[in-house]
């Protein structure tokens, strides 16, 4: 018997230990005597399959995914070996994903991928799902939990507990109504009309978005206001959050988005063959010459992020725009309008007033505040002093972070301000004395 009171033998399968645990039930890792292989067996939670009102239904949702997904055998889905009752264990026994994540562990500021890996995995995911469909079967809760990636992009779709039978001849039923994820419901399935295997492409359409920004398309801090953004509202461009994101992948997600199923990818392999010409536009693009990685690497160490979590830190990084200057190259002009604000990451920079050079700014230092706060115009020019890289940011890439990275943002941002300005003041003072 395990700590959690499951057997430590299920039919013919040993259980050893717990891999993870779900809403519909917890994932052990077994062995197969006979063919001599690991495999992942789910135990479905005891506790809901004795309540009274909704037993039955946990129970006949927990053995759907045996009526399903073991009519399925695709690269890109988990197969489903085999299903049975011990006592009053109702178990599944499913393929074993050695090294496998979910795709949540991707979907935050601090852990994204790079962008051709994205398109990668959401490749085999649209190849999967299209298998599934064309079977007849509309999964109804793709999300990030539920899709499973190793470190060489093994791709595996899971828990098909809610998906359906969309065949004239199938006698089989599920519950209907509003069931699934809500943060990754299409405009149909919240408004609980018919189902095709649109939904899922638009599910799989809100996954690829958070793996390639790290924010929800449709973020809201409570449900009426996620339904009605699903419903009524466009997402910002990826752009915004992802600046190397290029045009392809925006085309790709406004089909993928369109709240009119007619105006989607009909199906899956129409989606994997967009995929396809976006990820060979990727390969041919040259390379940046400093990545992500790098960038972040760089900004951390500076004053002006130091207290800033490493996720707020992404955030900031990932939206902002990283700029490259060679020596007399102008970065702020005078008298032009211009509201973004700069932190130089590497290199110096020459502050001008007309003819007159005031001062040097260097690594760590920051310049064009009174602009990114007021839009007002440039006061002096800023020319590069050999080669310098710096972080450039606007009000607009500001109010696309998370709220607590904008206030600890704002914090830093007017400290800075603050010292800029008493430094002036005395600089006057001392030579008006």
């Amino acid at each position: 018997m395990t700590e959690t009171g499951v057997p430590s033998k299920l039919g013919k399968y040993s259980v050893q230990r717990e891999i993870s645990r779900g809403s519909m039930g917890t994932v052990y890792l077994g062995h197969d005597p006979y063919i001599d292989r690991p495999v992942a067996i789910k135990v479905a939670h005891a506790e809901q399959l004795k309540d009274e009102e909704s037993g039955e239904r946990y129970r006949k949702m927990f053995f759907n995914e045996a009526h399903t997904a073991g009519r399925l055998s695709h690269p890109n889905i988990i197969s489903i070996f085999d299903a049975g009752v011990e006592g009053d264990v109702c178990y599944l026994v499913m393929e074993y994903v050695e090294g496998g994540n979910t795709l949540k562990t991707y979907c935050k500021p601090e852990a994204l991928l790079p962008v051709e890996r994205v398109v990668e995995i959401i490749f085999k995911c649209a190849r999967g799902l299209d298998f599934a469909h064309r079977q007849g079967i509309i999964h109804r809760d793709i999300k990030p939990t539920n899709i499973l990636v190793t470190g060489d992009l093994d791709v595996k779709i899971g828990d098909f507990s809610i998906a359906y039978i969309n065949k004239l001849d199938s006698t089989e039923t599920m519950p209907m109504g509003m069931v699934g994820s809500p943060r990754y419901m299409s405009p149909e399935q919240i408004q609980e009309n018919t189902l095709t295997n649109q939904t899922d492409l638009f599910s799989l359409g809100i996954v690829m978005y958070e793996l390639l920004t790290g924010k929800h398309p449709f973020a809201a801090d409570n449900f009426s206001r996620l339904v009605q953004r699903i419903l009524n509202e466009e997402p910002p461009p990826m752009r915004e959050f992802r600046s190397e994101v290029p045009d392809e992948l925006e085309r790709v997600m406004r089909k993928l988005l369109a709240k009119n199923p007619a105006e989607r990818y009909g199906m899956g392999l129409d989606l994997a063959s967009d995929l396809s010409r976006a990820f060979e536009h990727l390969l041919e693009q040259p390379r940046e010459e400093i990545s992500a990685e790098e960038r972040f690497n760089l900004v951390k160490g500076l004053e002006f992020f130091q207290g800033f979590p490493d996720a707020e830190i992404w955030e900031i990084v990932r939206a902002g725009s990283w700029q490259k200057y060679e020596d007399g190259q102008k970065i702020i002009v005078e008298g032009e309008m211009d509201d973004s604000f700069y932190i130089i990451a590497d290199g110096e920079v020459t502050v001008r007033k007309g003819r007159k050079n005031l001062r040097k700014l260097a690594k760590g230092d920051c310049f064009g505040e009174m602009g990114y706060l007021a839009r007002t115009k440039r006061t002096a020019t800023i020319v590069a002093s050999g080669h310098a890289e710096m972080l450039k940011v606007n009000s607009t890439v500001i109010g696309q972070v998370s709220l607590q990275c904008q206030v600890r943002f704002l914090k830093v941002f007017l400290r800075t301000l603050i010292h800029r300005l008493s430094a002036t003041t005395e600089k006057m003072s001392q030579e008006v004395a």
